[in-house]
């Protein structure tokens, strides 16, 4: 059969399309599906990812040449492309912006391309030692195979030659699965450290001796590596008090065992509050764990929803789940949240799996280029079988995939706010089914839509209901701002009640947390005169003053401006400065608790992961007395010594035009509420509000999701919206605004006649955010009870829009929208 002379081609442009290239005779036996090349494209060079290869070209087109091929192995595998496929179809993306967000970073990396023998390829070089030749083969070719099968590790390719095996011989091999070609990475190696590990705690060995006694020093050392887990030798030093001496003698003893071990670009090995896995299971725990190993058995596709009380031990079951796929010869994927929380997954798999452990993968946008290149393509040559990371690791080409985890599900940041807008925990699920694995999604706080999922039985419902080791829950009171503005006649962030917590907390040596969840100093700059606020620009939001840069910001498009002296509008001098950000709130604490160390956690003051885990660290440790921040606090950390925790402006989430906003306040609310009491310390969470009766801070002041989950249910039956009708998002922009205008009176005129029983059309109306990065902007919001309606109706809108000339880049579509603003 003749190699395919012409390929599809997915290109990283805003366009709904593949494109068509022929395949050069030189390059027909290296091209296949997930392969990247270089393509012209108009009168400019770019690289695509070959999607399918046609047998005929289309009529009356100009086919171009494919330039080169980047890989020797395809970047992709045959699962991937068919999710990226369906992630295209269902988000209505362009198919070359979702295949970009697929691939690893378009940077120059030096690699060596190897042959290794597969099992097929052993079984045939073992039947070929008696000297009869089967499979086809030479005996040049039944030599090169012997050698192969005799090697530990894969070959350079130039080492074929010494056998006369040509290029197209190796294809053919290849082909017949007795070999395969991987992309070795050259060039600087990993940075290392040593490590230091307690010998007995990995001892095999049951009926050893007991140790011999330990003087003070050797003591201190064992007592911090046992309750630690293994460390980086100066932090070992440093945390005991010790001297390199001791450490060398307590190796010579075979006390200590030490290592050389890989360092994550971006990793803190002294991370924040890290605690060594119990590797033990409470009654709760193990029936979760055993009907994930239930589900294994099976050996199909399922989605368990983990719903555990903040404090829970839902990491425990992560882990253990982990290490049965790896058990059963298969790959896992862990999503969490935030980039912060990888290096406590990456923690927590060294500690399970044992620290030399170094199949385990980390992706996220904090890695550089090169890096994120490296760890990808660790992954695609299979030297990594478990991968960490945030929304897009979702992508990492692990083959053999047999678990992915979505921890904290609820979260915004699986929703991809930029083109493609896929949504991380959805496409893991479907990930899953395309590759017959399970989905693990956990939470304490689920979104409705996976909640009521699980309750309808549509995904198997796990529960964590208590904490582990019998920890109590924190007690969470609220404080009425209205009552304490009428006792003190003062409007500050920090109410009574806060105040008097924070002083107990401070005399009794532990800390205190305070969230607010707004960045900056001040909200708006107003005029007391007129009424008019410092807006921005290029979009309708007002500016934030950051008061230690001594500027106005805006938090949507970047813009800066000159703090004004005088109103721009009506000239008066009477500047006021309304609301109080995470900024304001540190210097309030800093005058009323002079003696305390405070430190403020937010995008402001840790734009870099290294400034927010020294920060972190420095809390964990015991260095900070109050910690300052933004929501980002709320996810994901395990402090042992915050015995108070302080909610400012709890309702401020409350008054947005958001149909989620009741649910993303009790969300932020439980969560943050979480962080205290984790250790074995009791807990407080005061949380002030004006809006005491809204039911979203009832019921998070009582921890109790099924009340919260039942009350939301019914707004959202009354009102059609999710999990009872399904929901799409189009955003009509532009820089000039007769132009949008026009553009969405075109749309409008081919949804309307579509507006009925099956389907709710609301709009066009200026959307929440009027103008966002100088374009004008106009929304619909379609809601159906069944989806495939709303696909169908989208589908159809696309083209209707480039027949009446309406740009593409024009229309914004956003499929299941988690933000409407």
């Amino acid at each position: 059969m003749s190699a395919p002379a012409y390929c599809n081609v997915a290109l990283p442009v805003p366009l709904r399309s593949l494109f068509t290239y022929s395949i050069p005779d030189h390059l027909r036996e290296s091209i296949r599906p997930g392969t990247r090349v270089q393509v012209p494209f108009r009168k400019k060079s770019l690289i695509g990812v070959v999607i399918d290869l046609p047998t005929t070209a289309p009529q009356d087109t100009k086919i171009r040449d494919i330039t080169k091929s980047i890989d020797h192995t395809p970047a992709l595998t045959p699962k991937l492309i068919e999710l990226g496929q369906w992630i295209a179809n269902y988000y209505l993306a362009p198919v070359g912006e979702v295949f970009r967000a697929m691939l690893p970073p378009p940077t120059e990396i030096r690699t060596q391309r190897l042959i290794a023998i597969t099992s097929a390829g052993r079984d045939a070089a073992a039947s070929l030692s008696g000297g009869e030749l089967t499979h086809g083969l030479s005996r040049n070719e039944s030599d090169f195979l012997a050698n192969l099968s005799a090697k530990k590790e894969p070959v350079p390719y130039s080492a074929a030659a010494k056998f006369k095996i040509d290029p197209t011989v190796i294809d053919r091999l290849r082909k017949q699965n007795l070999i395969e070609i991987r992309e070795s990475l050259l060039g600087r190696k990993p940075k290392t450290q040593r490590v230091v590990a307690w010998k007995s705690q990995r001892s095999d060995n049951a009926q050893a001796e007991p140790p011999a006694p330990l003087d003070e020093k050797a003591a201190r050392v064992r007592d911090q590596l046992i309750e630690r887990g293994p460390l980086p030798l100066p932090h070992v030093l440093k945390l005991a008090g010790v001297s390199r001496a001791i450490i060398d003698r307590m190796l010579r003893s075979n006390l200590l065992e030490s290592w050389e071990e890989r360092i994550d670009p971006t990793d803190d090995p002294f991370d924040s509050g890290y605690e060594a896995p119990a590797h033990e299971l409470n009654a709760d725990q193990e029936s979760a764990f055993t009907a994930i190993k239930t589900r294994f058995e099976l050996g199909e596709f399922g989605v368990l929803l983990l719903h555990g009380v903040t404090g829970s031990g839902k990491t425990e079951v992560y882990m253990r789940a982990v290490q049965e796929t790896l058990a059963r010869g298969k790959t896992a994927i862990v999503l969490v949240p935030e980039i912060a929380l990888t290096l406590w997954v990456g923690r927590q798999c060294r500690a399970w799996f044992g620290a030399r452990f170094e199949g385990v993968a980390v992706l996220h946008s904090a890695l550089s280029d090169v890096e994120r290149a490296r760890e990808w393509w660790r992954v695609r040559n299979g030297e990594a079988r478990v991968v960490v990371g945030t929304r897009s690791a979702v992508f990492a080409p692990l083959e053999n995939l047999g678990l992915i985890i979505v921890d904290e599900e609820q979260e915004s940041s699986y929703k991809q706010e930029e083109t493609p807008r896929y949504h991380g925990r959805d496409v893991a699920i479907m990930r899953a089914k395309f590759e017959n694995a399970i989905a693990l999604l956990g939470s304490a706080t689920p979104s409705l839509e996976t909640f009521s999922n699980a309750r309808s039985g549509k995904y198997e419902l796990l529960t964590l209901p208590s904490r582990v080791a019998n920890r109590s829950m924190a007690s969470v009171e609220i404080i009425d701002m209205r009552e304490d503005f009428q006792r003190t006649h003062q409007a500050g962030p920090i109410s009574t009640a806060l105040h008097d917590g924070i002083t107990e907390c401070l005399k009794q040596g532990t800390q205190a947390l305070v969230l607010i969840n707004r960045r900056g100093y001040s909200w708006s700059v107003m005029c007391r005169s007129c009424g008019a606020s410092v807006q921005c620009a290029n979009c309708s939001i007002s500016m934030t003053y950051h008061k230690a840069r001594n500027r106005l910001e805006c938090h949507y498009c970047g813009s800066i401006q000159s703090v004004p002296k005088v109103c721009p509008k009506c000239q008066s001098k009477y500047v006021y400065f309304f609301g109080e950000g995470s900024e304001h709130l540190e210097e309030r604490l800093r005058k009323e608790f002079p003696g305390a160390r405070i430190a403020r956690l937010d995008r402001d003051t840790a734009r870099t992961k290294r400034q927010y885990q020294e920060t972190l660290g420095a809390f964990a440790g015991g260095a900070i007395d109050i910690l300052v921040g933004t929501q980002m606090l709320a996810k994901g950390h395990d402090f042992q010594r915050v015995t108070v925790v302080g909610v400012i402006s709890a309702d401020s989430s409350l008054h947005l035009p958001d149909f989620r906003a009741a649910e993303r306040t009790f969300q932020l609310l439980t969560q943050v509420a979480g962080r205290a009491g984790r250790g074995g310390l009791p807990g407080r969470v005061l949380i002030q509000t004006y809006y005491p009766e809204h039911y979203a801070i009832q019921d998070a002041v009582r921890q109790d999701y099924q009340s919260f989950f039942e009350r939301e249910m019914h707004f959202r039956r009354m009102m059609q919206y999710p999990p009872f009708t399904s929901l799409a998002n189009v955003i009509i922009r532009d820089s000039n605004l007769e132009k949008a205008i026009r553009y969405s009176r075109l749309l409008s005129e081919y949804f309307a006649p579509n507006d009925g029983k099956t389907l709710r059309v609301l709009g066009p109306a200026t959307a929440p955010l009027a103008r966002l990065k100088t374009e004008h902007r106009f929304q619909f919001l379609l809601k159906s009870p069944r989806r495939s309606v709303l696909t169908k109706l989208l589908s159809g809108a696309l083209p209707y829009a480039d027949s009446k000339e309406v740009p593409q880049t024009a229309i914004l579509v956003d499929m299941d929208p988690l933000n409407l603003l």
